[in-house]
């Protein structure tokens, strides 16, 4: 599961700076959140356009851990990239007083601020002439640990094929501050909120089973085999099937000959 960090990074840059400036643009926004996955995307975002080039929008909610918001501006300040902070309390506060939603889950919730935070990233993308620049882990993308059309959207996405044990290892790399790379994983959607605890199970036992069964392709009967346990097994395989809709673009009905994203789909379409 080990990368060669020093050649990661530089495919990750130079990812980034090929897919922004094909579009004929040459900056990005990012949305930081004090957590390590932005913080790596920052990062290399950096690198690959260069720090005038990038607004990083620190998009906290009433709630939110101040820890967050310092850990950010620990980023921005050690980058010495452009930033903003929107407060994005009053945009969900009015949804909620709207439809009358105080008492609404806290999974609601988090996906109303997530997908608030979105509108700001476009919006901030469309002042900026920019590209939004993605943030989300292979981890999280396969067991859909995501809001779609939330934190999952973006134009481009440089860390998506990284689970997060890896992207840890590449934070490390970077030399991103200890104070983010040594914290407990969360989205941050309400207080004491944190990934595993959420999920079920830590984040370096479902990578092992993932790469297992994802990248080298084994069995279940292989992997049971080496440890696992099953009904750890069926959790995370219901996870992954269950949320395939979160992978893929929405489906089109088809009536005609050649159909956006199932036949034609690619760059050499428009002889490209």
């Amino acid at each position: 599961m080990k990368y060669n960090n020093h050649i990661l990074e530089e495919l990750l840059v130079n990812f980034i700076k090929n897919e922004v400036h094909k579009t004929g643009l040459k900056k990005g926004v990012i949305g930081l959140s004090g957590g390590i996955d932005s913080a790596v995307s920052t990062y290399l975002t950096v690198k690959a356009l260069g720090k005038e080039n990038v607004l990083c929008c620190l998009m906290p909610y009433k709630t939110s851990s101040q820890n967050s918001l310092d850990d950010a501006i620990l980023c921005v300040n050690d980058l010495g990239v452009r930033h903003k902070v929107i407060s994005i309390s009053k945009m969900v506060d009015g949804y909620l007083d709207e439809i009358n939603g105080a008492g609404i889950s806290n999974v609601r919730k988090g996906n109303v601020m997530a997908r608030s935070r979105m509108i700001v990233l476009y919006d901030q993308s469309a002042e900026e002439n920019a590209l939004v620049i993605g943030t989300g882990n292979k981890t999280e993308i396969l067991l859909g640990y995501s809001t779609l059309y939330g934190d999952s959207a973006s134009a481009i996405n440089p860390v998506g094929d990284l689970y997060k044990t890896q992207l840890i290892e590449l934070a490390k790399h970077l030399k991103i501050p200890q104070s983010i790379i040594n914290k407990k994983p969360s989205a941050d959607l309400w207080e004491g909120q944190t990934d595993e605890a959420e999920m079920g199970f830590t984040y370096e036992n479902v990578d092992k089973y993932l790469y297992l069964k994802i990248d080298e392709r084994r069995s279940d009967d292989e992997i049971k085999k080496l440890g696992f346990d099953e009904q750890f097994m069926k959790t995370v395989n219901s996870m992954i099937i269950r949320n395939q809709f979160k992978r893929v673009p929405p489906v089109i009905a088809k009536v005609s000959n050649r159909t956006v994203n199932i036949d034609f789909r690619y760059n050499r379409d428009w002889n490209m």
